[in-house]
């Protein structure tokens, strides 16, 4: 097809369709630039790379294994408080009966880099997370080969154009689908774990200055067909300056907003009119987050201060907090949230081993507006208050292991004491003891206790409660890494928990503080897993 033919044919489908003119424009734009590239650029290097992590993994004491889940306390003792769309479901257990969990899995990473003349590049990257034993088709009984059914795909991991000096200028503009990692991970990385991988559909602007660095970034996060309803879109701007080799200083805004539709329940459209009249439908959440991190070495300490605040409409979380009543949700939720990670440390150059203890806190605050009083609880008017804590986006930190953080544990609070030690060139060793709190705890039900055991003794007396525990317990956590060469890696990590109040009877901090932590014990809980990896 020609240039010519293409064109007709974006302005013709827009004739036929209206409201798809302007998406029918970005076409056309876009379409220019490819063939611009394509009259002005010329290949002349493909290069190919890639990377396979194999772990396995291993969960004592910790993994609830019964299937579906159910919730820990029954609702009849929660009428009128606002618990949240999930309930007192737990993923955890906490307890030596039952089943450990355990599992292999393995991610793989292919691209393909095309450079071009006039600093032009394309990358394109094929990328599949798997668990062993998922897609294997022989049954040995009978000797029959199934299909596989579709679990071990192949995924387009990245897949961009970027042109560099744009305009003579050190700028940078790289469109397609991407990873967006910025400092170290904190809020936004380029994986979910150890051996999975996130990527957004965006168009990122970087200026790389003398001494700094400004990046402009909006990234797609959901396949609407609509242009500007029923979107969910990141956007950014991330500034690092280097000027000061002591100390190195980013700044940032990073911005989230979400219109898609939240079900409101209403049986009529007279119901609808009425709620809408008082306020009662939920808008768009716009989540905005100012944050800063300094960080560097100086003198053989070592130093990492961020910190970041969140404000904004949190209508999509407010709609999880339904009582049962007549409002469906919490329609004036707000983000009001700080969150916060410090290290200082110290490396012994001149001292065998190159020991550098270090000490950590963290802090990501929460809220649990998740009791009532008794007059609420006699108010058949009452509106259930959302419990909105710190959302730590599309971070991969991982601060408790065995409670299985993964970047999801907020309204959560640690302090941490450790050592590392580079026992030989290509070894090194880390050892952790680490206390944890909860920021705000749950109130359960009043009960007492029998045989060790808790009994809720108030059904209905939902404003009846006993004082929850802020205790999360203690850990120690210890890891081990082998560079065997500058392209493979081994490693073997270990975490022992020992769980208090606070976790066994029941917090909300997993997903963002929307999930429950009860188990049905308090017995020590660990975590072991071993991970290999090669680059290429």
């Amino acid at each position: 097809m020609t240039f010519i033919q293409t064109v007709a044919g974006v302005m013709l489908n827009s004739k036929r369709q209206p409201w798809n003119r302007a998406c029918s424009l970005v076409l056309l734009c876009g379409l220019l630039v490819i063939f611009t590239l394509e009259a002005a650029a010329e290949l002349t290097q493909v290069s190919v790379g890639g990377e396979l992590r194999i772990r396995g993994r291993w969960y004592i004491n910790a993994w609830e294994d019964e299937k579906p889940l159910v919730n820990r306390i029954n609702s009849s003792y929660l009428p009128w408080r606002p618990i949240g769309s999930t309930g007192t479901k737990s993923l955890f257990k906490w307890d030596s009966d039952g089943k450990d969990w355990t599992r292999y899995e393995s991610s793989v990473k292919l691209n393909f880099k095309a450079d071009f003349t006039n600093n032009v590049t394309a990358f394109v990257e094929l990328y599949d997370w798997y668990v062993f034993g998922e897609s294997f088709r022989s049954n040995y009984l009978t000797g029959a080969d199934n299909r596989g059914e579709g679990l071990d795909t192949v995924q387009l991991n990245q897949a961009y154009i970027e042109m560099r000096q744009v305009f003579d200028t050190p700028l940078t503009l790289r469109v397609g689908r991407q990873e967006l990692l910025f400092g170290n991970g904190w809020l936004l990385s380029n994986m979910l774990t150890p051996s999975q991988y996130i990527t957004h559909d965006a168009i990122r602007l970087t200026y790389a200055g003398t001494d700094f660095t400004v990046d402009a970034f909006a990234a797609k996060h959901n396949a609407s067909m609509q242009l500007l309803d029923e979107q969910i879109n990141l956007y950014g701007i991330y500034g690092t300056y280097k000027g000061f080799q002591p100390l190195t200083m980013s700044a940032y805004w990073m911005y989230v907003h979400d219109n898609t539709d939240i079900e409101t329940g209403e049986a009529t459209s007279l119901g609808s009119w009425v709620n809408s009249l008082l306020g009662r439908h939920f808008g768009s959440t716009n989540l905005h987050t100012l944050g800063i991190h300094f960080f560097g070495k100086h003198a053989g300490f070592d130093y990492s201060l961020q910190t970041a605040y969140q404000f904004g409409d949190a209508e999509h979380i407010g709609a999880m907090f339904g009582n049962g009543g007549i409002f469906n949700g919490d329609t004036d939720a707000k983000y009001d949230n700080w969150g916060m990670e410090a290290i200082l440390g110290y490396t012994f150059e001149d001292v065998k081993w190159k020991p550098r203890p270090y000490i950590m806190g963290v802090y990501f605050q929460g809220q649990d507006n998740r009791d009532i009083s008794f007059w609420e609880w006699m108010n058949p008017f009452y509106e259930p208050e959302a419990s909105v804590s710190f959302n730590r986006l599309f971070s991969d930190k991982n601060y408790s292991w065995t409670i299985n953080d993964n970047s999801w544990l907020s309204n959560f609070i640690q302090l941490s004491a450790g050592l590392e030690l580079q026992l030989t060139e290509k070894i090194r060793l880390c050892m952790r003891v680490s206390k944890n709190w909860v920021d705000e705890p749950f109130n359960p039900p009043k009960s007492i206790k029998l045989g060790g055991r808790r009994i809720y003794i108030a059904p209905n007396l939902s404003f009846w409660t006993d004082e929850g525990s802020d205790d999360l317990g203690w850990e120690i956590a210890s890891y081990i890494l082998y560079n065997y060469s500058a392209d493979l890696s081994f490693g073997l990590f270990g975490n022992v928990l020992f769980p208090d109040d606070g976790l066994t009877d029941g917090s909300f901090m997993h997903f963002y503080g929307t999930q429950f932590s009860g188990g049905t014990g308090d017995d020590t809980s660990g975590y072991l897993f071993w991970m290999a990896t090669l680059k290429f």
